[in-house]
């Protein structure tokens, strides 16, 4: 039961870094709506990640090209702007969700990622 629950927290820890995220960079390049829109952008990505990448990732350089252009996709529908605006807040939302990362780190709460964020 311990190991449930671990893994829940994991899970939600994840999903809201990854929407802390995706939310610096739509407050940066776009129409930042709420930090819940962002957290549910980064499991709708995550989910499209994860399909693209099991349906076409054994495909050497194209399975990892469709499988950024899903999640991609997915940031340029729920917010506004263009498939330029689509990558800027991936990248801010990289840079931000590693920063998050790193101070969790710093103050002794590793191990988790950044749910909906490609590479943290």
């Amino acid at each position: 039961m311990v190991a449930v629950i671990d893994s829940l927290i994991v899970f939600v820890v994840s999903a809201l870094v990854g929407g802390i995220g995706i939310y610096a960079g739509a407050t940066v390049l776009s129409d930042a709506r709420s930090y819940e829109h962002a957290v549910w952008t980064a499991l709708i990505g995550a989910l499209a990640w994860v399909i693209v990448s099991t349906l076409f990732g054994w495909l050497p350089l194209l399975g990892t090209a469709l499988t950024y252009l899903a999640y991609l996709a997915v940031i340029k529908w729920r917010y506004k702007g263009g498939w330029i605006t689509a990558a800027g807040i991936a990248l801010v939302g990289w840079l931000a969700a590693t920063l998050v990362l790193s101070l969790l780190s710093a103050v002794g709460f590793g191990g988790f990622s950044a749910l909906g964020i490609p590479g943290v």
